[in-house]
């Protein structure tokens, strides 16, 4: 701008001569650029005179400023509670406990408040003792192998590390956990044992929630013993009254700027157009989906392989990590539950927590549409939980289904029996429930209030990130089965995933994910030998560490072992990655490639028959060669019965006894020699 000025005015200057009468010694421009000129030296001076400001340093774990209460003991002095349920949740179950704990607390004439021990200092536990008839209530899911699940890893570092003293400060702790796995419960269990040695009063004993059983028959069971229990601790009474009690209350916006409304993003609004690093659980990265096929040649089944590129991204991830994917539930059902509960899906509106303190405004983020809730934020799919069957009861005409919905929340053996039946045998969801149930039509924001968010889903990355510095690869099974009530279900992720084009109509598929950090990793020393075991879709994090050992080897490093157990059950249907892993073998990157092809023969065979077959040389490995062991896959079976297969190798080969071969074993996993990545 300034230069153009400068043209147009020395432009101007230039007059012919005959025009020109007397010139002055310096001309307007010549005095304007001098001011000018004076005026940058004079600013120059000046600015360069101001003193420095002396940076200031943050206290090292000084937190930094927040609007929001840290304070969980001021919070409840605030607000006149005097019960905190604090959850420890991966899924979302742990939390949606809590909220039922908090809620219930109404109903004996206390008052109660969910917490996110994230989100609050867990050092001033000492300070519950200051509030009256005051109790802390743990609902603490395990997370892998005996891991915290991520909102609860400060406070089990806290719990490990503080010698502070809790006396005076009650508690009790339900444990969420998986029987399949190695180390059931071991949170619950662990806060449950800690508390205690640091001087806290356990009112109520430890409750064991397994999800590979009923887990919501557990927790019920547990809660019906919990209260009665408190009312004799504190020395008060239920107050009887069983109606529903509203936590959120309906506004419907009819004037509203719909760019301020939320279309699915997970945290800030338009996250999804404007995307900004780094990306984490509350704000996923859109992934373009570059490649999607079938890996099985034939069979009923649909075993897919995805790419996504995540260029640009800032993500890094390493082999054995998991990509976490948000999934959107099927329009279909969507629209079937909008048509059945005869609503507006498109109506506008926001769910506004009726507790002003709470750190939760809203169920889910808001304002936003019926049909977007319905869509990306509610588990519409999973079987309903007994305490949302007991809230809709209220809203059956017949007193028929009324009942039977009341009893099938209840302890009672009869409406236990009731609910493993119709709900969780039958698999009916809440659409099947809506249609079975005819004289049951809820109001939909109330049954949008108590449905469970939709969480994202755990894939086990299928790729190294030197070899695919940009692209994330996934393996997974497409799940599909027909109820005992001949309704056709979908698995939610794998048939939104199997349904994400490469391109469709020129836009590009993409899939909002982010990664979350596996201990899962291979030796550091990449000369050590591996053992993968890894049947079916199990063989993902295998695709990846193979890879990784073939690049090392490229690099000129002196790679290790690397022997793969894998299996599927005919080898000309679903032998997944058929050509890479014999192209690997051929390179010397596998150097032994055992598949197990469970239906080709008359006996089936699985990974843990070619363990045993090859002994002798597995021992060798890991007694005398330092190997890493990793199994992936299903927990309930196979990997119960691969760990048994290394029992009976250590026991005959090493000449152990059963009890010594299974501490052999667990040294291994002890010392990170022998790793799991299961799922039930």
């Amino acid at each position: 701008m300034f230069s153009s000025g400068y043209l147009d005015l020395s432009e101007s200057s230039t007059q012919p001569e005959a025009m020109e009468e007397e010139n002055p010694l310096f001309s307007n421009l010549d005095l304007f650029l001098f001011t000018l000129i004076a005026g940058l030296i004079i600013y120059w001076f000046m600015s360069r005179k101001k003193a420095e400001p002396i940076p200031e340093f943050k206290k090292l774990n000084q937190p930094a400023p927040s609007t929001q209460e840290t304070s969980f003991i001021e919070k409840m002095k605030k607000t006149g509670r005097n019960i905190v349920v604090f959850y420890g949740s991966q899924t979302g179950t742990g939390e949606e406990f809590a909220n039922r704990l908090s809620k219930d607390a109404q109903r004996y004439g206390m008052k109660g408040m969910a917490a996110d021990p994230e989100e609050y200092d867990m050092s001033e536990l000492s300070r519950l003792a200051e509030i009256g008839n005051s109790l802390a209530i743990f609902c603490m899911a395990t997370y892998g192998e005996g891991d915290p699940t991520d909102n609860a890893q400060d406070f089990y570092d806290w719990l490990q590390e503080t010698d502070g003293q809790l006396n005076g400060v009650n508690y009790t702790v339900f444990a969420l956990g998986n029987k399949t796995y190695e180390h059931y419960n071991a949170m619950g269990a662990y806060v449950d044992k800690r508390l205690e040695e640091l001087g806290a009063k356990r009112v109520f004993d430890l409750g064991m929630g397994d999800d590979d059983g009923n887990l919501e028959e557990d927790f019920v069971t547990w809660r019906e013993q919990f209260w009665p229990a408190m009312c004799e601790h504190f020395g008060v009474e239920a107050s009887g009254e069983d109606s529903s009690v509203r936590q959120y209350e309906l506004k419907e916006h009819n004037d509203i700027n719909m760019n301020k409304v939320y279309t699915g993003e997970l945290g800030r609004l338009k996250s999804f157009e404007t995307q900004k690093p780094p990306f984490d659980a509350k704000n996923p990265f859109l992934a373009p989906v570059t490649v999607n096929r079938k890996l099985n040649k034939a069979g009923d089944r649909h075993l897919m392989h995805l790419e996504v590129d995540i260029t640009g991204s800032k993500i890094r991830y390493e082999s054995g990590d998991h990509v976490a994917v948000y999934p959107t539930n099927d329009t279909v059902i969507v629209n079937k539950l909008g048509q059945i509960l005869g609503v507006d899906l498109d109506s506008v509106i926001s769910l506004n927590n009726l507790d002003e303190e709470s750190n939760k405004k809203h169920p889910f983020p808001c304002p936003t549409t019926y049909r977007t809730a319905l869509t990306h934020y509610l588990d519409i799919i999973h079987p309903p939980r007994t305490n949302v069957l007991y809230e809709l009861a209220q809203y059956a005409t017949d007193p028929k289904d009324q009942e039977n919905m009341r009893k099938m929340a209840s302890s009672a053996p009869e409406g236990k029996a009731l609910y493993q039946s119709f709900v969780l045998e039958d698999n009916r969801n809440i659409l099947a429930i809506l249609e079975d149930l005819p004289s049951l039509r809820p109001p939909i924001d109330h049954l949008c209030e108590l449905m469970p968010r939709l969480q994202a889903r755990y894939y086990s990355i299928a790729s190294s990130s030197k070899v695919h510095p940009n692209s994330i690869h996934i393996c997974a099974v497409v799940v599909e089965y027909t109820t005992k009530t001949g309704r056709l279900t979908k698995g939610v992720a794998t048939t939104w995933l199997k349904n994400k084009l490469v391109a469709d109509n020129g836009h590009k598929s993409t899939v909002p994910m982010y990664i979350r950090k596996s201990q899962f990793r291979l030796p550091f020393k990449a000369s050590n030998p591996v053992i993968m075991v890894g049947p079916g879709t199990g063989i993902a994090p295998f695709m990846g560490f193979i890879q990784e050992r073939g690049w090392l080897k490229e690099q000129g490093k002196e790679v290790g072992e690397t022997a793969l157990y894998c299996g599927c059950r005919h080898k000309e249907e679903d032998y997944l990655y058929q050509e890479e892993l014999e192209e690997a073998e051929k390179a010397g990157v596998i150097t032994k490639l055992n598949v197990a092809f469970s239906r080709d023969q008359e006996q089936k065979v699985y990974v843990q028959h070619l363990l045993r077959t090859n002994k002798e040389d597995l021992w060798r490995q890991i007694h005398t060669d330092n190997a890493h062991i990793y199994i992936c896959g299903d927990a309930r079976n196979m990997a119960r019965d691969v760990q048994t297969a290394f029992y009976e190798i250590a026991e005959e080969l090493g000449g152990m006894t059963r009890t010594q071969a299974t501490d052999y074993i667990k040294k291994l996993m002890t010392k990170g020699r022998y790793s799991q990545d299961v799922w039930s």
